[in-house]
């Protein structure tokens, strides 16, 4: 096998290494033993990586220097990319077949997506990169998927709090939280050892009416002497206007779902 050959092959699986784990730092040395190759060759690698996928829009490739550096990628999505992504998903959800009987949409199979939710999840990185959280937190169910992208996204820990303490995940923290839909009083618990004091948390959830749940993840938050430094939605609805949170990012607005037209208003946020 030829120099070129060997080249090529030693780029691909450094593509493939890299945008398989992103966000984690890989040392120069750890893929100098790895291919047999010298710092030097392998930093002309990342280079021609790196202008390869700046090219296409494909995200970056960050190198840290110093003895604890290396490179990682960074899932940054294209504006041309995040407006095909949502264009697509909003065309998606707008068909009739998806109204159901009460006015509701149907979505979970999108939710559930893997390929389309690590899209969003990328999307997500991209909006809130400069907010630097620690860690990623949900509530149970539907928001799991989109918010577990989004942490792969970001190379981060995931926490999902539920509507009721599990025995299996040890004491937890729970607030009451008034949903902002029905006006229920719920509970929402977190076990104390899924976000350490002073965290940076970044708030993720697949749908938001008028803000109750969200409410209530940053009331949970607060408890645990944590701050909330982003809130992201896939969906929000258009009404109410007022939410109970005043600073949130969604992806998509949900004007109006007619169940007797079969028709559905639903537009890009960004």
């Amino acid at each position: 096998m030829n120099d070129k050959a060997k080249r090529m092959e030693r780029r691909i699986a450094l593509t493939k290494l890299l945008t398989d784990s992103p966000g984690r730092l890989f040392s120069l040395g750890y893929f100098s033993t790895m291919f047999g190759a010298a710092k030097s060759t392998l930093s002309e690698d990342v280079e021609a990586i790196q202008q390869a996928l700046a090219e296409f829009g494909l995200g970056k490739l960050e190198t840290v220097a110093g003895a604890a550096g290396g490179v990682r990628f960074l899932p940054y999505v294209s504006s041309q990319s995040t407006n095909e992504i949502l264009t697509s998903l909003a065309e998606t959800l707008a068909s009739p077949e998806r109204v159901l009987t009460g006015g509701f949409l149907y979505m979970s199979d999108l939710l559930f997506d893997a390929h389309i939710m690590a899209r969003v999840g990328e999307v997500f990185m991209t909006c809130f990169a400069q907010s630097r959280p620690d860690c990623i937190m949900t509530v149970e169910t539907k928001g799991i998927p989109l918010a577990m992208m989004t942490a792969r996204a970001f190379n981060l820990p995931l926490a999902i709090a539920r509507h009721g303490s599990k025995v299996t995940e040890g004491s937890a923290v729970s607030v009451y939280h008034v949903s902002g839909s029905n006006r229920r009083i719920q509970t929402m618990s977190l076990p104390k050892r899924a976000i350490a004091p002073g965290s940076r948390v970044l708030l993720i959830d697949d749908f938001m009416k008028a803000g109750g749940t969200a409410r209530g993840m940053i009331d949970l938050v607060h408890e645990f002497d944590a701050a909330v430094v982003g809130l992201g939605v896939l969906i929000a609805t258009e009404e109410p206007s007022q939410k109970l949170v005043d600073d949130y990012q969604a992806l998509l607005i949900l004007s109006d779902v007619d169940e007797h037209t079969k028709t559905v208003k639903i537009h890009s946020a960004l």
